[in-house]
């Protein structure tokens, strides 16, 4: 029976390897081959090569079709000391990838020759890997995708029907500043259908009781709280705390016309919804070039606040 050194020693036998030189310069080349780093996350966190992909060991075979769909692609293949990364070699060459190396002595030698580093910075912490480790099983997703998703700051207008669904998905995944602008108290009616409420909420203001239930669901979130009503006079100063995307769960046409027109004179993406008894709409989710609330209406009352460009039709829910 073979021992592991006799297994790693015949491995290393049917790959290719280079040392840290020319890797080195494979990764300094016009062209650079992938750097793919294959320790686990623990390792990475410590530093790892610049500009390399990481793909712990135990995921390669499911994974590295979408890491790395060209397979005529150089690949250099890493860890710490070149072992894993033999193994690596080998079944990426099974799984057809034509020109793979195994970097000797690893990321150890790499270091001994002075060689860059890059060491990531705003990691997620362990509490925050097992929180959202769901998405980090996503590849278009992934760890670089959760720490945008922590940084990202969205404004949603209302805290009920539309609002309290879309607040509180949003802050289990993550998103790290929600913006909650609503001028209500909580009624008993609201109970039915606007879940960010309970009956211990009635009486309070919306946004209050919407801030607390955000808190209690992800202390990862923070929650921007206007106990207002939307109006021209205040929409530059909500606006000017910095919103990436704007969720308009409004439920009157001015305020909608309000906010179209402002989320067009500040190149803010603009998600709209509408609910009326047992039918709803989204008819638009994308950055706008010109306003489509009123021209999604019947209606072609304006509602000035900014010069806006031209009347323009929504292709989603009406004809130019």
């Amino acid at each position: 029976m073979s021992s592991y050194r006799d297994f790693l020693q015949e491995t290393r036998q049917q790959i290719d390897e280079i040392d840290a030189e020319r890797a080195y310069e494979l990764h300094d080349d016009a062209d650079p081959a992938v750097f793919l780093d294959v320790r686990e996350r623990e390792e990475w966190d410590e530093g790892h090569i610049p500009g390399a992909v990481h793909l712990p060991r135990g995921w390669l075979e499911s994974r590295i079709e979408q890491a790395v769909p060209d397979r005529a692609k150089p690949i250099v293949a890493y860890c710490a000391s070149g072992n894993r990364s033999t193994f690596a070699a080998r079944t990426l060459e099974e799984l057809g990838y034509e020109n793979v190396v195994s970097l000797a002595g690893g990321i150890n030698d790499w270091k001994r020759h002075g060689y860059p580093l890059e060491v990531p910075t705003g990691a997620l912490a362990p509490e925050q890997r097992s929180r959202y480790s769901r998405h980090l099983l996503i590849p278009e997703v992934g760890e670089e995708g959760q720490l945008k998703l922590l940084e990202a700051r969205i404004l949603l207008i209302g805290a009920g029907g539309l609002g309290s669904p879309a607040a509180l998905y949003l802050a289990a995944a993550g998103v790290g500043t929600l913006g909650i602008i609503d001028a209500d108290v909580v009624d008993e009616t609201n109970l039915q259908r606007q879940i960010l409420h309970s009956t211990a909420s009635l009486g309070e203001p919306k946004v209050e009781s919407a801030a607390r239930t955000i808190r209690e669901l992800n202390p990862d979130v923070e929650v921007k709280a206007y106990k207002e009503q939307l109006t021209s006079e205040n929409i530059e100063r909500i606006l000017a705390d910095g919103w990436d995307v704007i969720v308009d769960g409004a439920d009157n046409f001015p305020t909608r016309y309000l906010i179209n027109d402002a989320a067009v004179w500040h190149d803010i993406p603009l998600v709209h919804g509408s609910i009326s008894a047992s039918r709803a709409r989204r008819p638009s989710s994308s950055r706008m070039t010109a306003p489509v609330t009123a021209a999604c209406s019947r209606s072609r009352r304006r509602r000035s606040w900014r010069p806006a460009a031209p009347r323009a039709a929504c292709s989603a829910c009406c004809p130019a």
